[in-house]
């Protein structure tokens, strides 16, 4: 599994950098084609919800559970016992 990479990202008319491992900037790239926005509109969205928790997660945490919820919203039912096998 390849470490985390390093990218700017700008938010709110500012750049930041996003520590994410490239399956997780792969998911962020085709989550932004599907939803028809630039990744940074994106990454801009995550990082409003994020901001509004009592206790707010660095934003690459954020991303990753974004991403991860995202998932789980398109297949809640998860696996059944015939697809663990």
């Amino acid at each position: 599994m390849a470490g985390p990479i390093k990218r700017s990202v700008a938010i709110a008319g500012h750049s930041t950098s996003i520590s994410l491992e490239p399956i997780f900037w792969d998911a962020l790239g085709e989550a932004a084609v599907a939803m028809r926005l630039p990744l940074s509109a994106l990454v801009a969205r995550i990082d409003a919800a994020r901001i509004e928790a009592d206790d707010p997660p660095n934003l690459a945490s954020a991303i990753r559970v974004w991403l991860f919820e995202r998932e789980r919203e398109r297949y809640p039912e998860g696996l059944d016992d015939n697809d663990s096998q």
